[in-house]
């Protein structure tokens, strides 16, 4: 369920005589990010009832007997230790320190008794990975930061990752995506707790909209888990990407996989915790974006050389994901992009004919090259990569796997295929208008 669900799943069990609705208890573990550590000790933590906010009692609980080590070597000393869990209503887990590693089993076995016992349960962003680590999402939506969420779903796969959303609310379990998502779904409890008007004083408290609209799906990009490069699925995403300019289906992968639509679909979920045609249809607008940063294509060559069968389908994908029209969002791109040039003109390629003769404007970033099929050649490198992972076959002269950043766990993602040049530039234009896919939403044809 989403931030703009109006009606709470009934899934919340009944509270036990020795534990309050008020008290919220956050486990902190070594290793986590002070941000996402932060931010329910600030929205419970502080007393701000004067500006109409209705009180919690806020227990801050160390999740392990070490020292709680956070960002900057930051050294922390929680009040409470695991004991203080059973008397919580509410239990938070603003972040867990790294993907990769299995949370402690007394963390675990003391989340397992909370919600037993009728605790609600909540995890912002990789706080999902313990969550998941104590068997509480099992058959149950939830989300996680994006980049994080392929890995959550393929170490999870009874977990319905949807990384689209900014968080879930499944009655007595709630999820989050990454950070500021944190703060939307600790309001959105004050809100199921108190009323808007409560939220409302809040949000305005801390200078944040008291709900935003939208979800995570304007900042994907085309991150999966760094497992597919061992997987079979590898070489059919390596050819997808590579072709994003034909028009093809799901059906054709499915059928490049050697499987039935229906196990495709089902292993692609496993794999990259999303459907197969959300996959493909968020991938051509990556491309859609690219071409109309990079090159004077009008829309309608934009939508053919992106897939699309006609550019009606293009705007209405590319405004439900960005929130623009792909006129305003070229616009407002170039309005942000820095003047370049001895004449002071933006710095931009201006006749795309120019590009494929390989001639470069003083000062320009490369831009797309006019031929469909090269269109994609800032694709190819992580194709090949993953087709590499697979097959063997040589990369040829270029040695760059397409590896990704890091996290903010000190935790590598994004490498092998679809990351690097592909990825999503910071500032550019967002817009509250985009329209949420919410979970079990039929799939729209790519078309």
């Amino acid at each position: 369920m989403s931030q703009d669900s109006t009606t709470v799943p009934e899934t919340v069990r009944k509270l036990s005589g020795r534990r309050r609705r008020e008290i919220v208890a956050v486990l902190l573990f070594s290793g986590g990010p002070i941000f996402e550590s932060s931010i329910p000790l600030s929205v419970f933590g502080i007393d701000r009832q004067d500006a109409g906010v209705p009180r919690y009692r806020l227990l801050v609980c160390a999740g392990e007997d070490v020292p709680l080590r956070t960002t900057g070597g930051l050294e922390l000393t929680a009040p409470y230790g695991l004991e203080a869990l059973s008397r919580a209503g509410t239990v938070v887990v603003p972040a867990w320190r790294s993907i990769t590693q299995p949370p402690p089993p007394a963390a675990l076995d003391a989340l397992r008794r909370a919600h037993e016992e009728g605790a609600r349960i909540v995890g912002l962003c990789t706080g999902a990975f313990v969550l998941a680590a104590a068997g509480l999402l099992d058959g149950r939506p939830a989300t996680t930061h994006w980049m994080y969420a392929p890995t959550l779903a393929k170490r999870y796969p009874s977990v319905h990752v949807d990384p689209r959303e900014l968080f879930v609310d499944d009655g007595d379990v709630l999820t989050s995506a990454g950070t500021a998502a944190g703060i939307d779904l600790c309001l959105h409890i004050v809100r199921t707790d108190h009323g808007a008007d409560a939220a409302g004083a809040l949000a305005r408290r801390l200078v944040v909209p008291p709900r935003r609209s939208g979800g995570q799906e304007r900042y994907l990009d085309r991150s999966l888990p760094e497992e597919i490069g061992a997987d079979p699925l590898a070489e059919v995403v390596a050819w997808a990407l590579e072709h994003l300019h034909e028009q093809f289906d799901v059906e054709t992968l499915a059928a490049r996989a050697y499987m039935s639509r229906r196990t495709f679909d089902r292993r692609f979920r496993s794999l990259t915790g999303s459907a197969p045609l959300q996959w493909l249809i968020t991938q051509r607008v990556l491309q859609a974006q690219r071409l109309l940063e990079t090159s004077d294509y009008s829309v309608d060559e934009v939508a053919g050389r992106c897939g699309f069968r006609s550019p009606v389908a293009l705007r209405g994908h590319f405004r439900r994901q960005l929130g623009s029209s792909p006129a305003a969002y070229r616009a407002a791109y170039r309005a942000r992009r820095p003047q370049g040039g001895p004449d002071g003109r933006p710095d931009r390629p201006e006749r795309a004919d120019r590009t494929e003769r390989g001639e470069r404007f003083p000062g320009a970033e490369p831009v797309e090259p006019r031929s469909g099929e090269a269109a994609v050649m800032g694709m190819r490198r992580s194709a090949l990569a993953a087709t590499h992972a697979v097959t063997g076959a040589p990369l040829g002269g270029d040695r760059h796997h397409g590896h990704g950043g890091h996290t903010g766990h000190g935790v590598p993602v994004g490498h092998g295929i679809g990351h690097g040049p592909s990825a999503v530039e910071p500032g550019k234009p967002e817009s509250d208008l985009y329209s949420p896919h919410l979970p079990g939403q039929r799939e729209r044809p790519v078309g």
